[in-house]
């Protein structure tokens, strides 16, 4: 496989994420400008925990990880039919067991938030519960259309399934305008965008994306069809550990409400911003590539495998040290200008700001994570990346307790940071342990190198966004400039030290840059 092609998917994957990333972004702004730091912005984090969950619970994450293996065979085979019924054996059971499980969650919502929320006062579980009964049915929604987009990643189409979180998004937001327009400033309007903007963007569209490539329901399937044990022996490690990646989010809802009211909320501010370059270099990353990493071992191509997993690593180290190095040296002007309006004022500005920092330090080791647990899902070794996050999970938990007693919602981003660190390293480990360290010495290359330039740039970026702030939160337009200021820095330091190191990366992309002239 080549290079090329791979490039082309993840730059696809990548523009779309950026994309989605960014309308999250502004819809986080809205949020912030509307419910601020107060106990609504909280309500809304929090009415997602027990959903999320539940699409856990169903590997609705890793639907299309499980199932793009099984179709991959069938069209390595050319063998259409045989993936469509494959497909109607594993939707049919999936959708009654998700539609049952939503029901069941929708009316023991109550009990569920006063079991999981303890410290919150019986109107706010009320609230709660009444938030939680309009996100549930969403779940059917992500979870039916991860199999549509399954079929689309197989066949190696990544525009439609990227659409998804926009149209997801963009709703949510209009949602909100809508009720704050009409005098209405709690989260429900966020709330129903949130489920409208489900059934259209990752159903509706998904189908559509789907039937396009020739998807039809078989008829006569039995129920013991061979595909759906196929699946279920792929999905069951995936449903029974839940891995710190996975409940990472949901620490943040958890351990949040032991902390004063809006903390919440100020640390979903800032892993907004921080999952931003996560999404366009970690997820781009793993998403571009497993479909070709799956039909690589499928068609028993290992060594193009290794390389293919070597090469995405690699660039995925590289550019994850860039960001980690802006977001820690601009975060100051880079929370001020987004979300320093409304309700939410400087002092929410400096504590974001330091959230950030810690939370950036996170970018590179999701991108080794994400990497590597594709590259073992395309193994079809489930067991191994879900083991060792649920190992990762355990130690997780009393480091978030510990580290919020030291420094309280401070100490919840640097958990975040340091559980994802342990769990990438750890997956790293027994990865090269059963494929061999022939490849190993490439990406500690790689590793070191980005890691002395992002830190030099960091630094760099750090003091001159000082210079020009004097540490404290500057007006918009001082804002801009040291943002801007921040960015150049950035580039110019790390595109520096990076090639003074001689970093292989650096020159393949100029190299590449040079040839399309």
């Amino acid at each position: 496989m080549s290079g090329t092609r791979l490039g082309k998917a993840a730059l696809i994957v990548s523009g779309g994420i950026l994309l989605s990333r960014l309308l999250g972004f502004l819809r986080t702004m809205t949020l912030a400008g509307i419910l601020g730091s107060t106990r609504a912005a909280d309500l809304f984090q929090d009415a997602f925990t027990i959903p999320d969950i539940l699409f856990y619970l169903m590997a609705g994450g890793f639907l299309s990880i499980t199932f793009i293996p099984i179709l991959a065979r069938h069209m390595a085979a050319e063998d259409e039919r045989e993936g469509w019924r494959s497909f109607t054996a594993v939707f049919r059971p999936v959708a009654i067991t998700m539609t049952a499980l939503t029901v069941i969650a929708m009316i023991a919502a109550r009990p569920i938030v006063s079991t999981v929320f303890p410290r919150f006062t019986a109107a706010e579980l009320d609230e709660l519960a009444h938030l939680m009964r309009i996100v549930f049915p969403a779940q059917i929604f992500f979870v039916l259309g991860s199999l549509f987009m399954a079929v689309q990643y197989a066949h190696k189409r990544f525009v439609i399934p990227i659409l998804a979180p926009l149209v997801y998004n963009t709703v949510i937001i209009a949602g909100g305008l809508l009720a704050w327009q009409a005098g209405d400033t709690s989260a429900e309007g966020f709330i129903w965008g949130a489920l409208v903007g489900a059934a259209i963007g990752n159903f509706g569209l998904q189908w559509y994306g789907a039937h396009r490539l020739g998807l039809r329901w078989e008829r006569n399937v039995p129920w013991n069809h061979p595909a759906l044990k196929e699946y279920l022996l792929m999905a069951l490690p995936l449903m029974l550990g839940q891995s710190v990646a996975v409940l990472d989010e949901q620490f943040l809802k958890f351990f949040g409400q032991l902390a004063q009211a809006g903390s919440t909320g100020l640390l979903a501010y800032a892993r907004r911003i921080n999952m931003l370059p996560v999404g366009m270099i970690a997820q781009a990353a793993g998403v571009a590539a497993y479909p070709f990493l799956a039909s690589l071992f499928t068609e028993g191509r290992i060594r193009e495998f290794r390389q293919t997993v070597t090469r995405a690593l690699r660039y995925g180290i590289f550019f994850g040290c860039a960001a980690t190095a802006a977001a820690v040296g601009a975060a100051l002007p880079a929370i001020r200008i987004a979300y320093q309006r409304g309700r939410f004022g400087p002092e929410d500005t400096l504590v974001t700001a330091g959230l950030l920092a810690l939370y950036a330090l996170s970018i590179p080791f999701w991108a080794i994570h994400q990497i590597y647990a594709r590259a073992f899902y395309a193994q079809r070794r489930m067991w191994i990346p879900v083991g060792v996050g649920t190992a990762a999970t355990a130690v997780a938990v009393p480091l978030y307790l510990w580290l919020f007693n030291i420094m309280n919602i401070r100490g919840l981003a640097l958990a975040s940071s340091l559980s994802i660190a342990v769990y990438a390293i750890a997956l790293a480990s027994i990865w090269h342990v059963r494929n061999g360290v022939d490849d190993l010495r490439p990406v500690l290359g790689t590793a070191w190198r980005s890691t002395v330039s992002g830190v030099a740039a960091g630094l760099s970026t750090w003091g001159v966004v000082r210079l020009i702030t004097g540490g404290s939160v500057p007006g918009a337009d001082l804002s801009l400039g040291a943002l801007a200021a921040g960015a150049l820095t950035v580039v110019l330091v790390y595109a520096g030290v990076a090639r003074l190191l001689g970093t292989r990366e650096l020159t393949s992309l100029l190299r590449g840059r040079a040839r399309r002239r």
